[in-house]
């Protein structure tokens, strides 16, 4: 009699195959900031039409891109909250096909700066893309810059 191989049929007819991949947990959601009483912090933004910029471009401490916007938020401040404050002051981004890509500039484990981006929005169409997903929820760190390419 010859034994039953891996992805046969066993008693009860069921296939034996391979365990059920481990499953990561879901990640964590942050709770709301009580913006009446927590102080904001401040964001700095660089703006840019066409891409992002590069991590050279914040090499140097001080000589970081002209086209920089500071704003005041909470780390519960939605990518669709930051892409209506951009609207406000960047023309480009009011296009009703403009699409923003967002990008954390911080330091690495040598101290230089990376660009990373965490995600996207359109400028008009509530609901789409990345919209609701918050700083916190993408592990922004305060101290670190928001870059903002304008498609």
């Amino acid at each position: 009699m010859a034994g039953i191989g891996e992805g046969q049929r066993r008693q009860g007819g069921r296939p034996q195959g391979p365990p059920p991949r481990a499953q990561f947990p879901p990640r964590p959601r942050f709770e709301p900031v009580d913006r009446e009483k927590t102080c904001p912090l401040l964001l700095r933004v660089f703006t840019k039409i066409g891409g992002h910029h590069g991590d050279e471009d914040f090499a140097v401490r001080g000589k970081e891109p002209k086209d920089e916007v500071q704003i005041y938020t909470w780390k519960d401040a939605t990518l669709r909250e930051l892409t209506d404050l951009v609207k406000e002051v960047a023309p480009a981004a009011r296009r009703k096909s403009a699409r923003l890509s967002f990008a954390f500039v911080y330091p690495d484990n040598n101290g230089r700066f990376k660009v990373k981006e965490v995600g996207m929005t359109y400028s008009y169409g509530n609901g789409r893309l990345d919209d609701s997903k918050t700083l916190a929820e993408l592990r922004f760190q305060i101290g670190d810059y928001l870059d903002v390419a304008i498609l």
